[in-house]
């Protein structure tokens, strides 16, 4: 009988584990669904491939959790594999296996329906969440969600080349926002980093920006050359703004009237 309570507190602290993960990937801003895709991953030693996967290995803070939930989950694994086979190796006849066996699955599902209510789930999530953010420096947003940086929306780095329409120009002179950019930061060549720039802020070749906005508008205005050329491309992706803007308007406009 005690094999069999070690092995039902190694399944308890698996998922409190799993679960104090997840937030904490949540908190370095991943969303939700792929926090506890990877925690599970990384903890039962699953390693899948995916583009999160590669936003972990370059992130220090979220490489170090991952590395903490590999060694775990290897030691949680042992345990409950030596306790499962002390649990019905020490049976002293048929009938005490199977009454094991049932306390094992009896157990089990408490747990699952434990894990898997919402109002415990709430609970734990705030606990988890308050216990994060008083004992470490975790960011405490989870910008991919809130930026929707799933769909089509990214925030990206675009490199300004002397050629390029954004080249030795203030940014009140873009107009970035007209075509539904928005600019968040700039780092010049010596490394000095201007956040949140005015339009009185000029950009120059070897200016990295930080942009925020659709992913097609941002990939053609990395590319985008100065001259006539670029000033019709300006005006093509302010009017593809601003059909964009009318279809938002257009629905915010229904949503209220069948309100």
């Amino acid at each position: 009988m005690p094999a069999l309570i070690s092995v039902l507190i190694a399944i308890t602290l698996s998922l409190l584990i799993t679960r104090i993960a997840t937030e904490a990937l949540t908190l370095t801003g991943l969303s939700r669904t792929s926090a506890r895709f990877q925690a599970r991953s990384a903890f039962t030693g699953t390693g899948f491939s995916t583009a999160e996967s590669e936003a972990i290995v370059r992130h220090p803070l979220r490489r170090r959790i991952i590395m903490w939930l590999m060694f775990l989950g290897n030691a949680g694994f042992i345990t409950v594999i030596s306790s499962l086979v002390l649990t019905f190796v020490s049976t002293s006849s048929p009938g005490d296996g199977l009454s094991r066996l049932l306390y094992l699955f009896i157990g089990i599902g408490i747990l699952w329906l434990i894990a898997t209510n919402r109002a415990f789930n709430r609970i734990l999530t705030r606990l988890v969440r308050k216990a994060l953010r008083r004992w470490t420096d975790l960011d405490l947003h989870d910008y991919a969600r809130l930026l929707h940086l799933k769909g089509k929306y990214q925030v990206t780095e675009i490199e300004v080349d002397e050629d390029n329409w954004l080249a030795n120009k203030k940014l009140k002179e873009l107009r970035l926002t007209d075509e539904g950019i928005a600019v968040l930061g700039i780092e010049r060549q010596d490394r000095i980093y201007i956040g949140a720039p005015y339009g009185d802020t000029c950009i120059y070749p070897g200016d990295i920006l930080i942009v925020y906005g659709r992913k097609t508008a941002l990939l053609e205005l990395d590319v985008r050359l100065g001259g006539i050329e670029g000033e019709d491309a300006h005006q093509k992706a302010v009017a593809i703004h601003q059909k964009i803007q009318q279809k938002q308007n257009n629905y915010g406009e229904r949503a209220v009237k069948q309100k």
